[in-house]
């Protein structure tokens, strides 16, 4: 008695895939080989996997454009800020300005009111928190 040496997995494709062999007569009696069964499986899932990959694709571009929504709103707030911290610099550098005037007509006594004034906001602020 002879032996069979064992078919590998390689064959079996390989007969399946020419339509020779293999379980179910090799594709007779339903009018399609097993080789353009095979294409018809891969055909559907490649079709499966073009509209997966659509669905991610139209998914990606609506999250890039809400990105890119969010970018200009937020750089339009900073600009305005900017512009706002500008402004105040402006406003503090003019009262700055002011007060040397004052403390070189006015002398101590001014000086002595300022710091007056300033004591009792942070008293009242002190006040107001607690």
């Amino acid at each position: 008695m002879r032996q069979r040496p064992p078919r590998s997995n390689d064959d079996m494709y390989n007969n399946l895939e020419s339509g020779r062999g293999g379980r179910g007569g090799g594709g007779r009696g339903n009018g399609m080989s097993s080789h353009e069964a095979n294409a018809n499986i891969m055909e559907s899932q490649n079709n499966d996997r073009i509209s997966e990959l659509s669905d991610q694709v139209a998914r990606l571009k609506g999250l890039t454009l809400d990105i890119g929504n969010e970018v200009s709103e937020q750089n339009n707030l900073l600009d305005g800020m900017g512009d706002s911290f500008g402004n105040v610099g402006d406003m503090l550098t003019g009262s700055l300005a002011r007060m040397g005037i004052m403390l070189e007509r006015g002398g101590a006594k001014h000086m002595c009111y300022l710091v007056a004034f300033v004591v009792f906001v942070m008293v009242f602020l002190y006040w107001l928190v607690r």
